[in-house]
């Protein structure tokens, strides 16, 4: 799950020298994933991962970096 949702971020959302050296625990906001990214993203995460994320729920605690994606993806992959 992990490399699909690095490729699909640096390839298609935030630009990083080195992608590589980007943490599970760095942030994603900061490196430039703007409301617009999140959105493309979320679109990204439901039809990869037949889950759906619910519009309530979106909020910097849960994209902010790739661990807290992660964990939202698997609480609502578990229902």
């Amino acid at each position: 799950m992990k490399k699909k949702l690095r490729d699909f971020i640096f390839q298609e959302l935030v630009f990083v020298a080195d992608p590589q050296q980007f943490g599970d625990h760095d942030d994603l906001l900061e490196a430039g994933l703007d409301s617009m990214g999140i959105m493309r993203l979320i679109m990204f995460i439901e039809n990869e991962y037949g889950v759906t994320l619910p519009d309530t729920e979106i909020e910097p605690d849960n994209v902010q970096t790739f661990a807290a994606l992660e964990q939202w993806i698997l609480r609502h992959q578990n229902r």
